[in-house]
């Protein structure tokens, strides 16, 4: 099992995770084109927000303060929003769902690393039931009134897979208890095998909502 530190820092990532998306796609549902949508939207940060008091609590059971645990990880995570602030609605959609799916992608790496009942929380807040629903009911509708959405909507798919995996190496590099604890091996060569992982899920991804890689 990994040292304590690298779980709480684990923990601590995955909940300023959940807080950052809570706001970002509370302010997203403001593009809504329908007030469906917008509840959507809303409703999904809603989920989020309920998954960080999850996390946040484990993280007090393990004897250190959710905000101490976070805060290393705020810069990088704000980077990435700040640099993916999405124009449109339908890049608001996409985010959301390549977002999550690359979070969770990561973290379920990390989740069979760690004790049985932290796992199994990192598991149960990984899991957003009709995203991928929701998203392919927008992007298809979108598709069908206007084609040449697909190649923007593609290249900024793209986009995000690249901020994330550029942030992604930086909170690594900076914080070698996780690089131990989702290589097993703790060097590059574990790190590049993470990543090759990650950047394949996110291409059977996109070829489910039909915009490539």
């Amino acid at each position: 099992m990994p040292a304590n530190d690298a779980v709480i820092d684990l923990l601590g990532v995955l909940a300023y995770a959940e807080v950052s998306a809570f706001d970002h796609l509370a302010d997203d549902a403001r593009m809504a084109p329908s007030l469906a949508s917008r509840v959507q939207l809303s409703s999904m940060a809603a989920v989020e927000f309920g998954h960080y008091e999850q996390l946040a609590e484990r993280i007090r059971l393990l004897g250190a303060d959710p905000a101490a645990a976070m805060a290393p990880f705020v810069a990088a995570l704000e980077t990435y929003h700040a640099l993916t602030e999405p124009q449109t609605w339908l890049e608001a959609v996409v985010k959301a769902y390549v977002g999550d799916g690359l979070a969770v992608d990561f973290y379920r790496e990390a989740a069979s690393f760690v004790e049985p009942e932290t796992g199994e929380l990192i598991r149960s807040v990984l899991t957003v039931q009709g995203r991928a629903e929701f998203a392919s009911a927008e992007v298809n509708a979108a598709l069908e009134t206007d084609p040449s959405v697909r190649g923007r909507l593609a290249l900024w798919a793209r986009r995000l897979l690249g901020e994330a995996i550029s942030q992604t190496q930086h909170v690594l590099a900076d914080r070698d208890s996780l690089v131990e604890l989702l290589t097993r091996s703790g060097d590059l060569a574990g790190v590049a095998a993470l990543i090759k992982r990650i950047t394949q899920r996110h291409g059977e991804r996109m070829a489910e909502l039909g915009l490539g890689a």
